[in-house]
């Protein structure tokens, strides 16, 4: 913790470790800032958060009743750099890969702008956290010491955690060979659990018990810019006609076809005598 997000008032602080949690829904990403992975986060999604009724519950924290007390508390909070004003670029090596952030010396709240995060937030979960691994490491080095009615008790709890990843592998398999087969006999297959492998919860993995593997539609902000950029072709291909009278080898002036009517026009010729004759 820096000294500017010390010198913040309890109120604020409080508002910064709300926000920081994510209990409000603020929205987070990652990107690149002097080589470091960063959190950063819209001006937009963090007025929402304030104005959740998660944060409505809190207490000792500035009230908060529209957009724009919202968007002036999160002004207020800028010069203790818990955040700070960031422009977007180029991703450092993919399309999917983290963005380079670049820190704006000009220092304003915008709902539309985007923010680095520059603060960790309360501490204490770390810190409990390492204090159990600790606990943990010791109590496993310790193992031989154990009463015989824990050793035989983690035996038969080693027993059943691997008793369920084998049933995990074996429902995987499964589910394989038997999309093999319906791909074959019922065309496009069926999926058993298709959520099986997805980042959802224990029991969302397990919901639906199959579905059809159907191709998934593409969305119609992309065929919005393909119809866009095909608006932007010519829809014909013209050449226009020299202006200029093209002179035959008997002094017979020649005109260009034009091609301004649905018909090619013939060129038309005309005879001039010479001053000789």
């Amino acid at each position: 913790m820096s000294e500017q997000q010390k010198g913040a008032p309890q109120d604020i602080r409080n508002v910064a470790d709300f926000l920081r949690s994510g209990k409000g829904g603020l929205k987070t990403r990652v990107g690149l800032w002097n080589g470091k992975r960063v959190d950063y986060f819209k001006g937009k999604s963090a007025v929402k958060a304030l104005l959740s009724p998660a944060y409505g519950k809190l207490k000792n924290v500035p009230p908060v009743k529209d957009e724009t007390d919202a968007a002036t508390l999160l002004n207020s909070m800028m010069p203790f750099a818990f955040f700070l004003l960031v422009q977007r670029g180029n991703p450092s090596a993919g399309a999917k890969s983290p963005k380079h952030l670049q820190v704006n010396p000009m220092q304003s709240f915008q709902q539309d702008a985007y923010f680095a995060w520059f603060y960790e937030g309360s501490q204490l979960v770390t810190y409990f956290g390492g204090a159990g691994m600790v606990i943990v490491i010791l109590a496993a080095c310790m193992f031989p010491l154990w009463p015989p009615t824990l050793r035989l008790g983690v035996y038969y709890l080693s027993l059943c955690m691997l008793g369920l990843l084998g049933l995990f592998f074996a429902i995987g398999i499964v589910r394989l060979i038997f999309y093999i087969i319906t791909v074959i006999v019922a065309s496009p297959g069926i999926w058993i659990f298709p959520k099986l492998f997805a980042d959802v919860g224990f029991v969302e993995s397990f919901i639906p018990l199959w579905e059809w593997d159907l191709p998934k539609k593409k969305s119609k902000k992309r065929s919005k810019d393909k119809d866009a950029g095909s608006s932007e072709k010519p829809s014909s291909k013209k050449s226009a006609a020299p202006a200029a009278n093209i002179e035959g080898s008997n002094g017979a002036a020649v005109l260009p076809a034009t091609t301004s009517g649905p018909r090619m026009r013939s060129a038309m010729i005309e005879e001039v005598e010479d001053d000789g004759s």
